[in-house]
């Protein structure tokens, strides 16, 4: 039975919270923020490693219907309530379970993005050694383990991004991370399209595209299925308190539903971009050998740039991919950011610059860890995990489903169908409802529950993801 708390009372916001100056802005700063990278990074090689077109459909299919449902169910929330996640959850209830929901979401970010910050340092290194045309030097084998464990210039990297990140956040909603969204996501777009093209022109590349692109049910299997979800789930930015607050920056009038779709399309053109960039051109690298391509989170730091390497063009296509990547990172982050500081604000009651010292505070403590764990902290683990390692398990693997139960729970046991139609149906037709409905309250926990024990089951070494 659902039980319906009395609506509150959110059309005038007790106090006064940033806000995006229509959908377009919303669209793009929610896509810059799906967008990262998980979709550039680890879609290809999950792709390549379940059954490339097959596992494109799957991930498809779940995209338009687990994805969609919790996309809506997070804005609507956030909308309805003007609040970020542990305001949201507290308009329906102060008892600990509503406590432990709305914390749990807004955690998320805050251990997220500094070590997001130190592969976003990574990227930028990278970046910079492209842009001197170092490109051979990349290519050099041990190039990247060596520089990840020189601790003194990972750190040096990370500080830098988190300073970029920072500098935006400051700006606030509209002029920050409105405006370099609307800039650097079109960008993005034009620079994925421009690598992908070159890559699936390459002699030898059709294989490459035909594996990709075409489904093969004979490669279908369960996994195909588990890693898929896991890859919508994560690239979607869902659990992670995101939407929330960005849904609490949107007014009555902008259209959630269509609002989603778009975003749905923008993730899924750039995972296709990143899969074209990406397959085609191992492919055609390594002539087709699957080992090559399931190169797994190395694929960035160590495949490609010896693939961009033996191309006549790899100095230049080497720093588009990379500064692709680098917009992918920084826009990603700076919605993590503005997640964790907008929760400081809402529950803290500071001024935006003192919420950012605090987040500065943590990031120097969780970052600082994470980028040195390779390094002079290398002999430090946790589980035998080193501590970027460990609190990506902890956010991705544990937290995270956690996180969208707790959104599920609350919408269908105390929210109710109802008033969460009601908000969305404000400014949208509402089209999918009876979809929405449906697997929001039956097919969403089941979907969760299997993220959930498969990614426990990988950290364990029980299955291979």
């Amino acid at each position: 039975m659902e039980h319906h708390s009395p609506a509150p009372h959110t059309d005038k916001p007790v106090r006064s919270r940033g806000r995006f100056s229509g959908r377009l802005g919303y669209v793009l700063a929610v896509a810059g923020s799906a967008v990262g990278l998980g979709n550039i990074w680890r879609f290809p090689y999950l792709a390549a490693k379940y059954g490339g077109g097959m596992f494109l459909l799957v991930y498809l299919i779940l995209m338009l219907t687990f994805g969609y449902v919790l996309i809506v169910s997070e804005t609507a929330l956030g909308r309805m309530t003007r609040k970020s996640p542990v305001g949201a959850f507290q308009t329906f209830g102060k008892s600990l379970p509503f406590q432990i929901g709305g914390w749990i979401n807004a955690v998320v970010p805050m251990l997220i993005v500094p070590y997001y910050c130190v592969i976003g340092g990574w990227v930028l290194k990278y970046l910079a050694e492209y842009l001197k045309g170092s490109c051979l030097l990349l290519a050099e084998d041990h190039y990247f383990t060596n520089f990840i464990s020189a601790s003194a210039s990972v750190e040096f990297w990370f500080l830098l991004f988190s300073a970029l990140v920072f500098f935006v956040i400051l700006a606030g909603v509209k002029q920050g991370v409105e405006r370099v969204s609307k800039i650097m996501m079109p960008l993005l777009v034009l620079l994925a399209v421009f690598v992908a093209v070159y890559a699936v022109t390459r002699p030898g590349a059709w294989e490459g595209i035909v594996y990709f692109l075409v489904p093969n049910f004979e490669d279908f299997s369960f996994m195909t299925v588990v890693a898929a979800m896991g890859q919508m789930f994560y690239s979607l930015s869902i659990a992670m308190g995101i939407l929330y607050t960005y849904g609490s920056y949107i007014g009555k009038d902008v259209d959630i539903e269509k609002s989603t779709g778009q975003v749905e399309f923008f993730d899924t053109a750039i995972a296709l971009l990143a899969g074209m960039m990406v397959i085609p051109a191992v492919f055609v690298f390594s002539g087709g050998d699957m080992e090559t391509l399931q190169a797994g989170p190395s694929l960035a730091f160590i495949t490609l740039p010896k693939i961009f390497a033996s191309m006549g063009m790899g100095t230049f296509v080497g720093t588009a991919f990379f500064l692709m990547f680098f917009f992918a990172a920084l826009t990603s982050a700076i919605s993590l950011m503005e997640t964790s500081i907008s929760t400081f604000e809402d529950e803290l009651k500071w001024s935006r610059p003192k919420c950012c010292i605090l987040m500065c505070l943590i990031m120097l403590l969780v970052g600082s860890a994470s980028s040195l764990g390779y390094g002079v902290w290398d002999s430090i683990t946790i589980f035998g995990m080193a501590f970027l390692d460990f609190f990506d398990f902890l956010t991705n693997s544990v937290m995270m489903p956690v996180a969208a139960f707790s959104t599920c729970i609350l919408i269908v046991r105390v929210v109710g169908f109802p008033r969460i139609c009601e908000e969305v149906e404000r400014s949208s037709a509402f089209r999918r409802k009876k979809l929405y409905q449906f697997f929001l309250k039956y097919l969403a926990p089941i979907c969760i529950g299997i993220i959930f024990v498969s990614s426990i089951a990988n950290v364990l070494g029980l299955i291979s993801l």
